[in-house]
């Protein structure tokens, strides 16, 4: 595709281009991505190498939210757990305080235990999920130095469409959902409600457990409404807004319920304001909320909030040659309250600016440079992050990528001021002198299509210096009754891995997917050169994630879809205390098994109205002898049915 077509008509084109090709049996099908480099690509021309779970993926995995998505399609990832069963992400070796967790390009308020909360980020309105490994800070800042994963969620509506869906499992899992849209002239629209719900239950560990184990898995009541709506006045400009309110409750003491809430807003205008030029423009709203609610007295006490109003504009250039010049700023103001901080409530303004130059050196070269300056006012610290991406095609089903991203992590308000007594274990010690997290990650790939099939292989190497994390515990004097814990700076950190895909669809609706991924830690340390533990589970050196599925219309009432999931895990080894209440019992060396978990699904499509799916998920009805914070919560085989109506089908 000619370059030079304005960008906003590039979209429209390449998503008829998507439309076309998704009627054929190969993998070579051309998606339009916006992650790697903020403007939107062909997939098969991006410069850096994306990672895309398309709509037909999402389907097809049955996934009720970003958590259970990428643990079951990327290999590389795993969710460990730490206090009260709070879920930590890792991927490939950096944590979920590395990696960016985007909306529609916008950041999300609000952590626990470094992480966002993963169970309001729903699959239920979403289009596609792109994922870039490596730093991207020089696009997208703090938080971006191990990657980015951007939701991108539904814009297009039907005239009118009302979609009704259910799902029941074991433990009292009931997943109900409900999609409204409708479009009239310039207005579209698009209600999203569901409500997921999950029972507490227990497992049995083996006897004598050297360290902490689980032995009641919390459930939990999710209740999540989405509104968005677009407007176009003229065929040059979108104009579109959205809201969303989000509440997660958990009981982990009888008559007392977690809960986590959250409010969002936005708006967001795409103006191309001339051939060549193209303008967008948004504002934000996120507000996240933690509070105990006590059913006796029906107090509802919040000790968390985290609120973010932040404001981007993106200014797109077509230039001579083909090139695309790109410039970009954004503010955000970001208060928090948490009764754990030194004077409970704290504030910052951050801002940026990024260039990127994005140039055709001929039919075979395309080279991508970007460079970034932040500037944050608690500590009046600021950085500047450059980023080099280019591809080579040799041949047209031929794809090299070379990379160089330097990331940065800012330290949180949190790291910084935090002053916390953990439950009798320790005091969590803010250190206002942290020092930012950078990141130096070199990559390279090669992905090579044949209709119809596809690999892809990817090598990386990530070096972080002054990493951030908690340090050993002391006692500041001898009369403290409980141990610090204080965030400190690392010496070093470095990951290197590999990463292989292999994937095939044929004519006949059979389609297979294998991917493997190797990573290797190289553990922290101190600033005076000791090795320190890690501050959570290391990642699992050898990961692979397999999909295949059979699907096919046998006739126009009848199409059936048959998949199987498998995910294998190699072994990994901890140092942990033998008692977090008694730190000085010292350490033991904890070690996780490897593991293998699949799900097999059945699919019927009845009509264009109805499609009843039955799934089991732990066919091998796999149980940890141990349930450490580093094991899969689950106790068994789990069967699943659901059902899902398109009732605005039902006449026609």
């Amino acid at each position: 595709m000619n370059r030079i077509i304005p960008i906003f008509s590039t979209v429209l084109l390449c998503t008829t281009a998507l439309q076309a090709q998704e009627m054929l049996d190969s993998v070579e099908m051309e998606q339009v991505v916006v992650t790697g480099t903020r403007t939107p690509k062909l997939l098969s021309s991006a410069p850096v190498l994306t990672k895309v779970i398309t709509a037909s993926d999402l389907q097809k995995t049955d996934a009720t939210n970003l958590r259970d998505l990428l643990q079951q399609v990327i290999p590389g990832v795993e969710f460990s757990y730490a206090m009260n069963q709070q879920v930590h992400f890792n991927f490939s070796g950096f944590g979920g305080q590395s990696m960016l967790v985007l909306i529609d390009g916008e950041r999300l308020a609000g952590e626990t235990m470094d992480d966002v909360d993963f169970t309001r980020i729903g699959m239920e309105n979403v289009e596609r999920i792109e994922i870039i490994k490596g730093a991207a800070s020089a696009l997208y800042g703090s938080n971006a130095n191990g990657g980015v994963i951007n939701i991108i969620t539904k814009e297009r509506a039907k005239k009118f469409g009302l979609n009704l869906n259910s799902r029941i499992a074991r433990h009292k899992e009931w997943r109900n959902g409900a999609v409204l849209q409708f479009a009239s002239g310039k207005f579209t629209n698009l209600l999203t409600l569901s409500r997921n719900t999950i029972d507490n239950y227990n497992v049995k560990n083996a006897n004598q457990p050297i360290t902490r184990v689980i032995s009641t898995i919390y459930g939990d009541d999710v209740t999540s409404v989405k509104e968005q709506f677009t407007f176009t006045p003229i065929s040059k400009l979108i104009l579109t807004g959205r809201a969303g309110y989000f509440i997660r409750q958990v009981e982990r003491t009888p008559g007392t319920k977690e809960r986590y809430r959250d409010f969002s807003g936005g708006v967001r205008a795409q103006w191309q304001i001339a051939e060549n030029d193209y303008i967008e423009g948004a504002y934000a709203f996120d507000q996240y909320d933690k509070s105990d609610y006590q059913a006796i007295t029906r107090l509802d006490i919040r000790g968390y909030s985290n609120v973010q109003n932040s404001f981007r504009v993106l200014y797109n250039k077509m230039l001579v040659g083909d090139d695309l010049l790109s410039i970009g700023a954004d503010f955000l103001h970001d208060y928090l309250f948490n009764n754990r901080l030194n004077g409970s409530t704290k504030i910052q303004d951050s801002f940026d600016a990024f260039a990127q130059y994005d140039m055709n050196l001929g039919q075979q070269w395309e080279l991508v440079g970007a460079l970034r300056y932040d500037y944050f006012s608690d500590g009046r610290s600021s950085r500047i992050t450059p980023k080099l991406s280019t591809r080579y095609s040799p041949r047209r089903n031929l794809n090299i990528r070379l990379g160089y991203g330097m990331g940065f992590r800012s330290p949180t308000l949190k790291e910084k001021y935090y002053n916390f007594d953990m439950s009798g274990i320790w005091i969590v010690e803010g250190n206002p002198s942290l020092k930012p997290e950078v990141s130096h990650n070199f990559n390279i790939s090669a992905e090579y299509t044949r209709n119809p099939y596809n690999l892809t292989v990817c090598a990386y190497y990530n070096r972080v210096d002054d990493k951030i994390a908690a340090g050993a515990p002391y006692f500041a004097t001898p009369s403290d009754r409980l141990p610090r814990l204080p965030y400190i700076n690392l010496a070093g950190y470095s990951a290197l891995g590999a990463e292989a895909t292999a994937q095939a669809r044929w004519k006949c609706g059979l389609s297979a997917r294998i991917s493997y991924a190797f990573t290797h830690e190289q553990l922290p340390k101190n600033k005076q050169g000791a090795q320190v533990n890690n501050q959570y589970i290391p990642a699992r050196k050898h990961s692979i994630v397999v999909h295949t599925d059979w699907d096919k219309n046998l006739n126009k009432n009848l199409g059936l879809c048959i998949a199987l999931d498998g995910r294998i895990l190699s072994a990994v080894d901890n140092k942990e205390y033998v008692d977090y209440y008694d730190v000085s019992k010292g350490l033991v060396s904890v070690h996780y098994p490897p593991y293998t978990l699949w799900k097999f699904s059945v699919a019927a499509r009845i009509r264009k109205f109805a499609k009843l799916t039955a799934a089991v998920d732990n066919v091998l009805n796999y149980k940890p002898s141990y349930y450490y914070l580093n094991c899969p919560l689950t106790d068994g085989a789990n069967f699943m049915l659901g059902l899902s109506l398109d009732v605005d089908q039902l006449f026609k």
